[in-house]
């Protein structure tokens, strides 16, 4: 079986993916990382570069052994995947590209990447991870998940934040995209305050042969909003 490779975004964490592994795991074999800074590798020096995140990645999977896999990249994590598409091509069958962009100073989000960096300096790490947090779903934070996601978001650092934000900010895929051949769908929210509709239509229309699935009544966080449609798309995509 092809192991799927979950790799999450900024001040994420593979806890998020909960309701994937439980509903995925039986067809799936599933491998959600954390990358250093975030999540469980919170305490492995940072990396302040979307190409480190990348080889990071890459090492990890061939230290376990893994030669073959599926690749799901939501949001900072969807910028590693196209690095990692780009690197490790011939190793990867299917790209799930989940609420993410080619341009990492990210036009059209909710707050500059430069406004993120002060209010963290300003705020700390727990407030800014809250705060930010909330604005992964349509009902800010009140939405049913958004406790669970703001938990893991707690367990970055003030230099992963700065790390992960310098990361975004310094790198663009958008010139390179015609070079990602793997098989490739890109799914987004309707609603997502992250990341516009252009970035989406830019990844659609811009990689080969990229199918697009649109999830209504979502913002950026599908996996916790609608697992069950989010759920769907990946199994029946992985089976095309």
């Amino acid at each position: 079986m092809i192991p799927l490779v979950l790799v999450h975004g900024f001040m994420g964490g593979s806890e998020q993916w909960g309701a994937q592994l439980a509903a995925l795991t039986d067809t799936h074999d599933i491998i959600a990382v954390d990358l250093p800074g975030f999540g469980k590798n919170a305490h492995l020096p940072v990396i302040n570069s979307i190409d480190g995140f990348a080889d990071w990645t890459i090492s990890e999977l061939q230290s376990r052994g893994v030669t073959e896999y599926n690749l799901l990249g939501h949001s900072m994590g969807g910028m590693i995947a196209q690095e990692m598409a780009r690197r490790d091509q011939n190793h990867i069958e299917h790209l799930i590209l989940y609420a993410t962009g080619a341009i990492g100073v990210l036009p059209g989000r909710f707050e500059t990447i430069a406004e993120s960096k002060a209010r963290a300096k300003q705020d700390g790490p727990q407030k800014t991870a809250r705060r930010i947090a909330s604005t992964w779903f349509l009902d800010k934070d009140s939405a049913e998940m958004f406790e669970t996601c703001a938990k893991i978001a707690e367990l970055a650092s003030a230099d992963a934040i700065e790390a992960g934000l310098d990361a975004m900010q310094a790198w663009s895929g958008e010139d390179l995209l015609f070079q990602i051949d793997t098989k490739t769908i890109v799914i987004w929210g309707d609603c997502d305050r992250t990341y516009s509709w252009a970035q989406t239509h830019l990844l659609w229309t811009s990689i080969p042969n990229a199918a697009l699935a649109v999830v209504p009544g979502c913002a950026h966080a599908v996996h916790a909003e609608k697992p069950y449609l989010l759920n769907t798309l990946i199994s029946d995509f992985l089976v095309s």
